[in-house]
């Protein structure tokens, strides 16, 4: 699990994005960089990272499913996700 302060700091980025979007997307269009430049930098969608929506686990994240590979396999294998099944062959 990662620490609580990280996960609050990438929540409070994207609830900067979403605030800034339409004024970011505005002055893009018009050119006017030195206004785009005045904003908070963590209102900008690239600093934004993919992160386990359960226990905050920044690597191995599956956009399909918006948790991380280990996260994955344990509900996988406990039958929490429908239509996932344990290969055989």
């Amino acid at each position: 699990m990662a620490k609580k302060s990280i996960i609050a700091r990438e929540r409070k980025r994207q609830r900067l994005v979403a605030k800034y979007a339409d004024l970011r997307a505005r002055l893009k269009a018009e050119g006017k960089w030195e206004e785009l430049d005045k904003l908070p930098k963590n209102s900008s969608a690239v600093r934004l990272h993919n992160r386990c929506r359960l226990t905050g686990r920044p690597k191995g994240y599956m956009r399909k499913f918006g948790i991380n590979r280990v996260t994955f396999r344990q509900m996988a294998n406990n039958g929490k996700i429908p239509g996932i099944t344990k290969a055989s062959w």
